[in-house]
């Protein structure tokens, strides 16, 4: 049974925009299922072409490139709420590859009815636009860190960013979030060896600042956290939901 988008547990959440009743019933006329994947299910192919167009309903996923050589830069991890696939539709082939961190169901959208969102609804379709352009600057972002911040400077801040994120759609409390992250995911986001990243986080830990074990990241200092990485309590607003 699928769940109708005027019952969304995600549209509910305060870090979401709620919609207007005409856009959520378009939104739902879009709405062609849900899809479940696995670990490591391949959500987008890089360089597939007709890519499906999904929003994230639960779960986690990841956007990556990956080189000739089999090495992977990881662009940006995805949560719930996240939309896939847009820039496949105004590129004609996907430009990277998107793969789920663990057990996710992903709403399908009907791709074909994107210009009559923009058409018939344009504050939607900003919205859109705006999703995009949100997701160019979080890679602006990864950039900044893999070219000038630190090893140490660099998992503090993209962990203490997943946190709030986290935090803003209830999947961190306290404190804690559990999280299909990994060293191999930090590695590759962050271009850095696994060994680095199992040393830089060695040397956190013994700082008191956070624990990191197995899926869950306990934060025992933020504030200290956002010393380092620079990130302090910066509002998030409230997001679109497509």
């Amino acid at each position: 049974m699928t769940t109708a988008c005027h019952d969304c547990p995600l549209r509910k959440l305060p870090a979401f925009k709620s919609g207007t009743p005409e856009e959520i019933n378009f939104i739902q006329e879009m709405k062609q299922g849900e899809d479940v994947f696995g670990t490591g299910g391949a959500v987008t192919r890089e360089g597939a072409d007709n890519t499906p167009l999904y929003t994230l309903l639960s779960g986690w996923a990841f956007r990556f490139r990956t080189l000739p050589d089999g090495r992977r830069q990881i662009l940006n991890f995805l949560m719930p709420g996240e939309l896939i696939g847009v820039q496949a539709n105004f590129l004609g082939e996907a430009a990277h590859g998107v793969e789920t961190m663990g057990p996710a169901v992903l709403c399908r959208l009907a791709r074909n009815k994107m210009w009559d969102l923009y058409r018939n609804h344009p504050t939607l379709g900003f919205d859109v636009t705006w999703l995009t352009a949100h997701e160019e600057g979080l890679v602006d972002e990864t950039l900044v860190s893999v070219g000038r911040r630190t090893a140490l400077e660099r998992i503090a801040t993209l962990l203490l960013y997943l946190y709030k994120r986290a935090a803003s759609i209830g999947l961190a409390v306290d404190g804690v979030l559990e999280l299909p992250l990994t060293q191999s995911h930090l590695a590759d986001a962050l271009g850095l060896s696994r060994a680095h990243v199992n040393e830089t986080l060695g040397r956190l830990e013994k700082r008191g600042l956070f624990r990191f074990r197995r899926g869950r990241l306990e934060l025992m200092n933020p504030r200290a956290i956002e010393s380092i990485a620079d990130y302090y309590d910066q509002p998030l607003s409230p997001r679109p939901l497509l």
